[in-house]
């Protein structure tokens, strides 16, 4: 199921999402195909199978006991077998999922997170909804899934798009970046304002992110625009919101990040486009 540990700034009506009961599925395989409107939930639950789950349109996160996933369009969030997780959607999504009974999961990871979801995938998830496939029968639809099986397997997983830290000071650097993603001060200065040298901050921002700095600021100034096309902002108001110098700049990282320029990944992934 689809998650997310952010809540609105004020009550909201919020939809139950349907929970699947995959003691009920035959075979070793399930595809689900569901549009979600916003606000939509799942409180805390988990199945005996592992999933995939890939919003086609809208961002998907959710949260599990090792703390909260985020993932943009292109990506998806793996759960395995047993793990308790819980969504909250702050806009609408068309949802897709991969049920994987459990003696397919052990070749993949046995902890959740983020997967970037990569085309032959995407194609063959495409191919069932258009399809309405959802346990497949037949020998051709079986080959397929288990490529789509082994595709995940071969996938790196990243426990979040956007990790979180621990360490104090450098909670209070990424805080203090999220507040203002226009703030262009350097890792040197960063770590100033937390009383270390810039050695240090690196440090820790490998050892707990797995990235640098930088990286870190850039993969939530991407996120930060998702949220923003999905509001209807023109690409030049995001640029300058984001404290990029020119509207150029700004779609050189996104495209970067997504692969796509601002507009297409609009029309392409944004729920607008549901």
């Amino acid at each position: 199921m689809p998650a997310s540990a952010s809540r609105p700034a004020q009550a909201v009506k919020r939809h139950a999402v349907q929970i699947l009961d995959t003691d009920k599925v035959q075979g070793s395989y399930y595809f689900r195909y569901d549009e979600f409107g916003e606000h939509s939930e799942a409180p805390p639950h988990s199945h005996r199978w592992g999933h995939l789950n890939y919003a086609a349109h809208g961002s998907l996160s959710m949260d599990v006991p090792t703390g909260h996933i985020l993932c943009p369009p292109q990506h998806g969030v793996w759960i395995p077998p047993g793990v308790v997780h819980s969504c909250y959607l702050q806009h609408a999504v068309q949802y897709r999922s991969v049920y994987l009974a459990p003696q397919l999961c052990r070749e993949l990871p046995q902890t959740p997170g983020c997967m970037r979801i990569g085309p032959i995938v995407k194609a063959i998830l495409a191919d069932f909804g258009a399809r309405n496939v959802q346990v497949p029968v037949s020998e051709e639809d079986l080959r397929l899934a288990r490529v789509v099986h082994d595709q995940l397997c071969a996938t790196p997983l990243e426990l979040s798009f956007l990790p979180v830290a621990r360490h104090p000071a450098l909670v209070q650097v990424l805080e203090a970046m999220q507040s203002r993603p226009d703030d262009h001060r350097s890792l040197a200065e960063w770590a100033a304002t937390v009383h270390m040298t810039e050695r240090t901050l690196a440090r820790h921002c490998q050892r707990e992110l797995g990235m640098s700095l930088g990286e870190w600021r850039q993969r939530m100034r991407y996120l930060r625009a998702i949220d923003a096309l999905e509001a209807g902002h023109t690409v030049q108001h995001i640029a300058y919101e984001l404290g990029y110098s020119t509207p150029s700049a700004f779609i050189a990282m996104f495209q970067r990040e997504s692969g796509l320029p601002p507009e297409q990944f609009r029309r392409e992934f944004c729920a607008g486009s549901l």
